[in-house]
């Protein structure tokens, strides 16, 4: 999201500065059950957050259907307020086919690799800046950052890839979160011919719903359905 400070009113500007100094809602672990669609057809989703030793936290998202088990695990630490990646593991089977791809984020080093199923062009390194996150990161930060009224701009190092995404504010729209409809704030991002929604409810440490859109067409619909 570009910043609009230049066009915010006095009150309005301090009311973000004052928003901007929020601290980060404070990790604990959960268990999301998701509802979810994927290639057209019903699958079950669940999104962890679990404490490992050493102040680690590992940061899980399955989703899985009659076509498809598709996986993503990032093993993280909080730095500075920041959620820093320190190793992540992607898999998917899809049909026969299978996939799987882990990744090192070597923050003394300052680079981050890949290794598995991927071409050796994206396998790096590729130079790491303080505030990188991989995709999956990403959506957690999200929740956070919003809640804490910080700017939803973000690097994503990823398979290879440094690439910025901003988010932007589009709107309200109630959901419901175990059994209760909760106004949420819906933000979205664009990259060529994909666009992600998230839906953020307050005090909810994940997004409650995310759509992935291909071509103006749904790709995969999370919406959560319990949170414990």
């Amino acid at each position: 999201m570009k910043t609009l400070t230049r066009f915010l009113p006095r009150a309005a500007l301090a009311t973000a500065v004052v928003l901007a100094a929020l601290p980060a809602m404070a990790l604990e672990p959960f268990k999301a059950d998701y509802q979810a669609s994927y290639m057209g057809m019903k699958a079950d989703g669940v999104m962890t957050l679990a404490a490992e030793a050493g102040n680690k936290w590992r940061y899980s998202l399955r989703v899985k259907n009659q076509l498809a088990d598709l996986s993503q695990s990032t093993l993280f630490e909080e730095a500075n307020g920041r959620l820093r990646p320190l190793s992540s593991k992607d898999s998917s089977v899809l049909l026969v086919k299978k996939r799987n791809v882990e990744a090192n984020y070597d923050w003394n080093a300052r680079q981050a690799t890949w290794s598995g199923d991927i071409k050796p062009e994206r396998s790096g390194p590729v130079a790491l800046k303080a505030g990188d996150m991989d995709a999956l990161l990403i959506n957690l930060a999200i929740a956070r950052d919003l809640a804490a009224g910080k700017p939803l701009n973000y690097r994503m190092v990823d398979e290879g890839r440094v690439k910025p995404m901003s988010y932007r504010v589009v709107g309200k729209e109630n959901i419901t979160v175990n059994g209760r409809s909760q106004e949420a704030t819906k933000v979205s991002r664009t990259d060529g011919n994909k666009e992600l929604i998230a839906w953020i409810v307050p005090d909810l440490p994940v997004p409650a719903r995310l759509l992935q859109r291909e071509d103006g067409k749904d790709a995969l619909d999370l919406t959560v359905k319990s949170v414990h």
